[in-house]
């Protein structure tokens, strides 16, 4: 599937992309440093029912907001992760499984941790400045 959309429009793209998970609950967010991935995964949160102050959990590594319906929405910086050990040793593979919703930035620098049922969002700018996201 694929959106493109502008700033103005992330509202409306992060209410897409939640109709469109279907029941996955692992997303591997995946693009260069600008990209947009704090921003269209901070919408996809409000878009939720997060409260409005969730950004990236770069100095945290994870950040846990609830959504409207209560449950827990975990969002992964895995930037400064030197290695997969590492990401373990945090305790995400308990995130992981825990049957919540993961959504993970640089998530290709954990290596094979992630389970098999990880959807791979790739998220890129275009020229004109909107961006464009895959999965």
């Amino acid at each position: 599937m694929e959106l493109i959309f502008t700033l103005q429009q992330l509202p409306d793209a992060a209410r897409d992309f939640i109709k469109a998970m279907g029941d996955n609950r692992l997303f591997a967010f995946n693009g260069d440093m600008g990209a947009g991935k704090t921003t269209f995964i901070t919408e996809v949160c409000r878009q939720l029912g997060a409260a409005d102050d969730s950004g990236s959990p770069t100095f945290s590594i994870v950040n846990e907001y609830l959504a409207s319906d209560g449950k827990p929405i975990y969002h992964f910086d895995f930037y400064r992760i030197d290695s997969p050990q590492e990401a373990l040793d945090l305790g995400a593979e308990d995130y992981f499984y825990s049957g919540h919703l993961c959504l993970m930035e640089w998530a290709e620098r954990i290596g094979n941790l992630l389970p098999e049922e990880t959807v791979e969002v790739s998220i890129s700018e275009l020229p004109d400045g909107s961006r464009k996201i895959e999965w």
